[in-house]
């Protein structure tokens, strides 16, 4: 009996251009014809929804078209009507480390074949708003969580680099079996499995127009930064996309990560 399970983390969706190079994508992997590849797909979808937030309708979209468990950030709430179906969703979780009383779950314990996954997203503090700890909560939630589900997944979504770093090696000695980061949409080349258990990646980059600025339009951005003044942030359009992913291995039974490799497609054919 194989007691290796296979799952894919595609890094932040931004808009549509991100929802079209995804769907594309998968597609492909997902196709009749096709061996299944992965056991379970997750997806970074706070920017899913013309770059801020998620509505319900793109929600339903990225269902369809295959993804299992959808993990968040600090742009959620962006899209107000997020408030009126998180509570109704079984595969979307907001940061775990928001105060008491959030609408929304911030991790999700999933059935892959004969396996228990669990998912945890949270947010880092290191040049964020103010939030709970994240440390706090793996302390506190953690062995709970390991006690069902062997295989525990984090998207740890912050900006600094260090922090993610030395959070991931925490996590790593408290049995989590891996730490992906999102937030900054720039893909890093330093995947690794810290302490022979937990697969690692600073940023595993972001789903969208290739040429852009993280996604987002240049010229707003340019005005934005030379200016410092405010200015709202349109997602770029282009006919070339890009997608950024990790494919991770574990083992059933220890949760154990035994493989990360990074994927990179740029997609010049698309119809956006």
């Amino acid at each position: 009996m194989n007691n290796e399970i296979k799952i894919l983390f595609l890094g932040d969706i931004v808009g549509k251009p991100g929802r079209t190079v995804v769907k594309n994508y998968l597609a492909g992997l997902l196709s009749p014809e096709n061996e299944k590849q992965f056991d379970f797909i997750i997806a970074n979808v706070e920017n899913a929804s013309h770059g801020f937030g998620l509505t319900e309708k793109n929600y339903k979209e990225l269902v369809n078209i295959g993804i299992d468990c959808f993990t968040a950030g600090n742009h959620i709430w962006d899209k107000k009507e997020i408030f009126t179906y998180i509570e109704k969703s079984d595969r979307l979780i907001r940061p775990a480390n928001y105060p008491e009383g959030t609408p929304g779950t911030g991790y999700r314990i999933f059935d892959v074949g004969d396996t228990k996954v669990a998912v945890i997203n949270l947010l880092g503090r290191t040049f964020m708003n103010p939030i709970d700890s994240p440390w706090d909560f793996i302390k506190k939630q953690l062995p709970e969580i390991k006690n069902i589900a062997p295989v525990v997944i984090i998207d740890f979504h912050a900006e600094a680099s260090a922090e993610k770093l030395c959070f991931a090696r925490y996590c790593s000695e408290c049995g989590v079996s891996a730490v992906l980061g999102t937030h900054t949409h720039v893909p890093t080349a330093d995947e690794k499995i810290l302490n022979n258990y937990t697969a690692y990646i600073t940023d595993v980059g972001f789903c969208g127009t290739y040429d852009s600025i993280i996604g987002m339009e240049y010229e707003t951005s340019l005005r934005r930064l030379m200016t410092n003044l405010p200015a709202r942030f349109d997602v770029a359009e282009g006919s070339v996309l890009e997608l950024n992913a990790v494919s991770v291995i574990f083992d059933k039974t220890s949760g154990c990560a035994k493989n990360i490799e990074r994927i990179r497609l740029i997609d010049s054919e698309a119809d956006t």
